[in-house]
């Protein structure tokens, strides 16, 4: 029987998952387990430890998902997930809910940038899982708030960002709190060394299951690159949009440069909003949320979103600024060509990142098309309100008994 066979035939019974269950994915119409889901769900059912290695956009969330809700709503204790971002906690809420809602499943999602009141109701409800940042974890667990001596189940969700992140402290510190016995489920689109370390220091005899090379770029993603002056990129994203017609997610190196991208292409009349560090929760919900319905065309993002935004249907996925690191490039790219669809990744690259490229292909083990540069729109002029923000905001003088200082402006 050839591979292709296999994967038509493929579905979810026989993996171990309770009738119930089962039930709710045929209603949420998830019909045929990914090749991640398919490897992961019956070890995790059977409560071994797993380090599932598989690409972004193959499922990971319903790969510990069914196993944790499974088990811990046929028996006692609790389970715990630590995730890199603020978005990626709330996906895995959202996920965790649509399945468990009808078990009565309680969970309590602990991020920073929320109510801290709310997150402390929630965890007097006696949560079955808690969903968590690791920054914020720390706070609760330092005001005693929160409690993981019944931990009975932990998923390290995007181990590798959250190091990369630096939270790999963090992230330490709560391993010492947890049970030793335990069930562990690390899952990631990479594997470095210190993970590697991390899940041998913390982990039993753990199954691996990998379904794709690390570095391993989404297989229906066409990628091509233009080499572009700094200067030209906003006339080639214009470009861009006039050619394609659906959605369109950007990103940019830097939460500055993502101001200035969506500044610019709402002076263009384009539906944009953004999502980086310096948005409140709220208004990266709300971006997101209107990104998913359709309401804005045009999402501008930094890294903080590369792993956090699981929207259907985003045909191109744009590098306005190639990102720092060589794997944030698979994480970026994989927003795209999702399930079973096919997708577009452009990226922008200056004459002078011949290496970051050289670096993101020898990842990947694949040759980026080089496309030549088309016939770029005409210079916009500047707008009023462009020009304003861009204007340095005067700062007065500070007197100080008969002296006066005159404070430094900040650079913006």
């Amino acid at each position: 029987m050839n591979n292709t066979h296999q994967k038509q035939t493929m579905t979810f019974d026989g993996l171990g998952i309770s009738p119930k269950i089962l039930e709710i994915l045929k209603h949420m119409r998830f019909t045929s387990p990914t090749p991640i889901q398919h490897q992961s769900i019956p070890a995790g059912i059977e409560g071994k430890d797993i380090i599932g290695i598989a690409q972004t956009g193959t499922g990971k969330t319903l790969a510990f998902g069914i196993p944790m809700i499974q088990r811990l709503m046929s028996g006692t204790g609790q389970g715990l997930i630590l995730a890199p971002t603020r978005e990626l906690a709330l996906q895995a809420d959202e996920t965790f809910q649509k399945i468990g809602r009808s078990f009565g499943l309680r969970t309590a999602v602990l991020i920073g940038g929320a109510s801290m009141n709310l997150q402390i109701q929630r965890i007097r409800r006696h949560p079955h899982i808690i969903i968590a940042t690791p920054g914020r974890l720390i706070d609760h667990l330092k005001q005693k708030i929160v409690q993981l001596n019944n931990i009975k189940i932990l998923v390290l969700d995007e181990a590798d960002r959250m190091f990369d992140m630096g939270f790999a402290p963090q992230v330490k510190e709560i391993l010492k709190t947890v049970p030793k016995n335990r069930q562990t489920m690390l899952f990631s689109a990479t594997m470095p060394r210190e993970i590697l370390a991390l899940a041998t220091q913390n982990m039993q005899m753990p199954i691996r299951v990998e379904v794709a090379p690390a570095g391993t770029a989404a297989e229906l993603v066409e990628q091509e690159i233009f080499i572009v002056r700094k200067e030209d990129k906003i006339r080639l994203l214009e470009k861009l949009l006039q050619e394609y017609d659906g959605s369109v997610l950007v990103f940019s190196r830097t939460k500055h440069g993502a101001k200035k991208i969506c500044s610019s292409l709402r002076g263009m009349r384009h539906a944009t909003a953004e999502i980086h560090s310096n948005r409140s929760l709220f208004q990266r919900r709300e971006a997101l949320e209107g990104f998913k319905s359709g309401k804005y065309r045009v999402l501008v993002a930094t890294d903080i979103a590369a792993r956090g935004i699981d929207v259907s249907g985003i045909e191109v996925v744009v590098n306005f600024d190639l990102p720092d690191n060589p794997e944030d490039y698979i994480h970026r790219i994989g927003r795209t060509g999702r399930a079973g669809i096919s997708g577009k990744a452009i990226s922008f690259a200056t004459p002078l990142e011949q290496m970051e490229i050289r670096k993101i292909e020898r990842l990947m083990r694949k040759m980026i098309l080089r496309k030549p540069l088309p016939e770029l729109p005409a210079h916009r002029p500047e707008t009023k309100q462009a020009e304003y923000s861009e204007r340095p905001r005067k700062i007065a003088p500070r007197q100080f008994g008969n002296r006066i200082f005159f404070p430094k402006r900040r650079m913006r």
